[in-house]
């Protein structure tokens, strides 16, 4: 055994045993011959490879499967963690530039999320309770009479023409308010 204690098998093969990412022998063909069922490898052990893997799932559990052989070699669950990491950062770094604008900047974030979700759990529970508060949210507002919601609906454009106002007074040195009523003003 190695130092790791008693029972743990060091590497790839060792990684696919504990994870269960092993095919079992009667669904593996040799390779090469993807026609029939499983027969002596030409090629000796370890030449096996699974008959039609990805046939018969679905998107999300192929994506599962990769990743979870992805993660079984050490080099590549390093570079899955170096990837999901810098291309989370990307996008929520974009989506925090473009919450001050209107449009999808908070919804940006929120996928920047999901992206760390797929190898941090932090971000996965943080996902999972955004999700269900979100969720609360809208279920509350689509309990509510028309009224209520036509008044939140106002608050949320008048917090849109706000933040438009403030980041384009604070950025570019224009206060729209003035040109507005100066161009009320003067026509």
């Amino acid at each position: 055994m190695n130092g790791a204690g008693a029972g743990v098998r060091s590497g790839v093969a060792g990684a696919v045993e504990e994870r269960r990412y092993d095919v079992p022998d009667d669904e593996r063909v040799p390779r090469g011959d993807r026609s029939g069922p499983a027969t002596e490898s030409p090629t000796g052990a370890g030449a096996e490879v699974p008959l039609e893997p990805f046939v018969t799932q679905n998107r999300r559990q192929r994506v599962r499967r990769t990743l979870e052989i992805i993660r079984a070699n050490p080099t590549g669950r390093i570079a899955l963690k170096v990837f999901v990491a810098v291309a989370g950062a990307i996008v929520v770094t974009l989506g925090l530039a473009l919450i001050p604008l209107p449009g999808p900047g908070w919804l940006i974030v929120i996928g920047g999320l999901g992206i760390w979700a797929v190898e941090f759990h932090w971000a996965k529970r943080l996902l999972n309770f955004t999700r269900r508060h979100v969720q609360s949210w809208a279920r509350w507002v689509r309990e509510q009479s028309l009224l209520v919601r036509i008044v939140l609906g106002s608050v949320g454009l008048v917090f849109v023409a706000v933040v438009v106002w403030l980041s384009v007074r604070a950025s570019l040195g224009i206060d729209l308010i003035a040109r507005f009523m100066h161009y009320i003003a003067t026509h």
